[in-house]
């Protein structure tokens, strides 16, 4: 008997939507589905909306035309079960790393948790992004890449479905960097949450996304979507990366749909 495969269960669906302010349009005609365990990279130049959709998706700001729906119910504000991770860490100076990573898990929106459980999940996700030695280190005793690991788990400790990330790694180094983006596919794999990752970086885009869409024009668009199958870790199939950097490129410069 053949086994039958796995169906995808959409995690985030969009359909149709505009933001702008007043008459101005910043994203318009934006239909876009994320599936659980689905890694999708928004690709595109500055001003396009990329961050003004994302903000959008999350339930940050509000829509001038069309839906959001999560987990199958609409999303009319952020939602306890979606994360989010920017580009600054924005950790608190007066917690240590426990302290950081545990805010938020005590608001009135996030479900009631036992002390004993709160502490577990926020081991966890410490644990999770290698800082279980630096648990009660501060903020300032942190490298960048510590710092944002930190955030990185402060959003884990939600046991998100969705993790939005806004450029999380544009500010660190290039080797710092990609550390991060490997943990961030170890990660969603082994906990099982859908990313939307805003980017500029083509390269960053092809290492860690499991399909890239492509953003351009003013008001923005969605304009080609790329699936990306090349095995992981893509590194190692540098002549399927390069093939698909170049196509890429080359979409950035016309920002024209197939």
């Amino acid at each position: 008997m053949t086994a039958l495969a796995a169906v995808p269960v959409t995690a985030l669906y969009a359909s149709d939507v505009r933001i702008g302010y007043g008459a101005k349009a910043v994203v318009e005609d934006i239909t876009l589905a994320i599936d659980k365990q689905e890694i999708v990279c928004l690709l595109g130049g500055s001003g396009c909306g990329k961050s003004t959709l994302l903000r959008g998706l999350a339930g940050l700001s509000g829509l001038q035309h069309g839906s959001v729906s999560f987990l199958g119910e609409p999303l009319l504000a952020p939602h306890p079960r979606a994360a989010l991770v920017f580009q600054q860490p924005s950790l608190l100076p007066w917690l240590d790393v426990t302290g950081n990573v545990g805010f938020g898990l005590d608001f009135a929106r996030q479900p009631a948790l036992e002390r004993s459980a709160r502490a577990a999940r926020v081991a966890a996700a410490i644990d999770a992004v290698g800082l279980s030695t630096h648990a009660k280190a501060f903020p300032a005793q942190l490298s960048g890449g510590q710092a944002q690991r930190v955030a990185l788990a402060r959003a884990l400790a939600r046991q998100p479905e969705l993790l939005f990330a806004d450029e999380p790694f544009s500010a660190l180094d290039a080797i710092t960097r990609a550390e991060m983006q490997a943990l961030l596919v170890e990660l969603v794999h082994r906990w099982h949450t859908a990313v939307l990752l805003v980017t500029h970086d083509i390269d960053e885009a092809i290492l860690v996304a499991d399909r890239i869409v492509l953003m351009a024009g003013q008001p923005g668009r969605l304009v080609r979507t790329w699936h990306v199958d090349i095995p992981r870790p893509r590194h190692a199939y540098a002549e399927q990366v390069i093939a698909l950097r170049l196509e890429i490129v080359g979409a950035l410069r016309t920002g024209a749909p197939l």
